[in-house]
């Protein structure tokens, strides 16, 4: 498959991806939401145009003009779009921001500390780096399924190697990406093939991997919406649903600011494999395979969503050598983003994707104003779905104890490139009805950008 890249005004082509081969359908898409609450400030954040065209021209994906719309480094709050602002502003004005102290650096550890006085794992404050969990976190898995995700991407290393493996993996093993938004604009080839040629689920993670406690609402808004936008201009005006904080750290302010502004939940872990420490001499290749060893065999339930990182050849190497293993004990797969609601749901990962899996390329802007009339007739296309049953059944580690804190951070990150890096519940009669099959995921015949499948 190749992609011819252009500079083009928006389409109303949306794709639907199969599993097995790629099949091209065009059609246009409801001006519904999919977001419970449609007076949720992100609907005039990422406003959607008039569906046939939303009266934007997009440059393509790692030219000048598209590198230019980002910022190349950490984001400068007081350059972010009015609406934004607005957003973050009526947000704390109705009192839905908690005012929680900033953190600062301890001098010890490096990690963020609270002011004398404020302790983390009061409820009020409840730092889940700390420990503490609230109950719309998510960091249990479903039932018997592995939860498949990535942090960190794209990156210059680990990137290729675990994209190689996927794209040729049969059947296909669905992950969610958790992405920084700075790399994507300094790896934009890398993320192209993400999102065009791999079934694949992306996430934000942030700009620039900052741990968010130690800054501002403003900059916290910063990280995650430039994230937010950078994947919404380059994959075909999709809303990212979930978030992952760098490190894991986010108290009640951080949570309410992604929620409350932004719309997302986030998504966190209940078994780390610590694969960022290997570089830091802190842990071994032999130590994260016994890990990964001692889970296959563990309990079922709940299911595992296990800190993973793309970051290097080595932690990709370990998640592919394990993929057997994790098979031979009755494993299923599912992308982290597709288990949320208590089952399987393979078009779950975003705000503006419809049951059908479609997404229009342009359909997303930040215009003010649109006819809500009914949508066209869909033109005819072709669609073809195929299974995706991968081995399954058990699962399992304990819920993450206080050192499960993502402290991946590397030296010398290569390019600019920095690394970083709900609680379900199901019926045992839900749990052995599910499967991942006949999962079929978003994939954009139409870059916003203008790279248009050649099939």
């Amino acid at each position: 498959m190749a992609l011819s890249i252009s500079t083009v005004s928006a389409s109303v082509l949306g794709t639907q991806h199969s599993r097995t081969r790629h099949a091209r359908t065009a059609r246009t898409l409801s001006k519904r939401w999919f977001h419970d609450d449609e007076s949720h400030p992100v609907h005039e954040m990422f406003r959607r145009g008039d569906r046939k065209n939303d009266g934007q021209t997009y440059p393509a994906v790692g030219s000048p003009e598209w590198t230019a719309l980002f910022p190349s480094d950490e984001p400068d709050a007081s350059q972010m779009p009015q609406a934004w602002k607005d957003a973050l502003k009526a947000a704390v004005d109705a009192g839905k921001i908690p005012d929680i102290p900033q953190t600062t650096v301890d001098p010890d550890d490096e990690q963020p500390v609270y002011p004398a006085g404020v302790d983390p794992m009061r409820p009020e404050i409840c730092n889940w780096g700390s420990g503490c969990k609230q109950p719309e976190d998510i960091w249990n898995g479903l039932d018997g399924h592995f939860a498949v995700n990535f942090d960190d991407g794209p990156y210059d290393e680990g990137s290729a190697t675990l994209y190689d493996f996927l794209a040729a993996r049969e059947p296909r093993i669905p992950t969610t990406h958790f992405l920084v938004g700075r790399h994507i604009r300094n790896l934009p080839d890398i993320f192209s093939r993400l999102v065009t040629e791999l079934d694949v689920d992306v996430a934000v993670h942030s700009y620039t991997h900052r741990q968010l406690t130690l800054l501002s609402n403003e900059d916290v808004l910063a990280e995650l919406a430039w994230t937010m936008e950078i994947i919404r201009q380059s994959t075909g005006g999709r809303i990212p649903k979930f978030w992952r904080p760098p490190t894991g750290d986010a108290d009640n302010r951080i949570r309410a600011i992604a929620k409350e502004v932004l719309g997302m939940e986030m998504i966190m872990w209940n078994a780390n494999t610590d694969d960022y420490s290997i570089a830091m001499g802190q842990t071994t290749v032999a130590a994260v395979t016994a890990k990964f060893s001692d889970w296959a065999e563990g309990p079922k339930s709940p299911g595992l969503i296990v800190l993973e990182h793309e970051t290097s050849n080595t932690s990709v190497q370990l998640f592919i050598d394990a993929v057997p293993v994790l098979e031979a004990a009755g494993w299923k797969w599912a992308s982290v983003a597709q288990i949320t609601e208590g089952h399987v749901d393979p078009h779950g990962a975003y705000l503006n994707v419809d049951d059908d899996g479609y997404v229009s390329a342009g359909v997303v802007s930040e215009l003010s104003g649109y006819d809500d009339s009914d949508a066209d007739e869909p033109s005819s296309g072709t669609d073809s779905t195929a299974g995706n049953e991968v081995a399954g059944s058990d699962e399992t580690t304990s819920p993450p104890k206080e050192a499960d804190r993502d402290g991946s951070e590397t030296t010398n990150p290569p390019k600019g490139v920095d690394q970083d890096d709900k609680n379900l519940k199901t019926t045992p009669e839900e749990s052995s009805a599910l499967s991942v099959t006949s999962s079929t995921r978003i994939l954009v015949s139409a870059f916003v950008v203008g790279a248009f499948w050649n099939l």
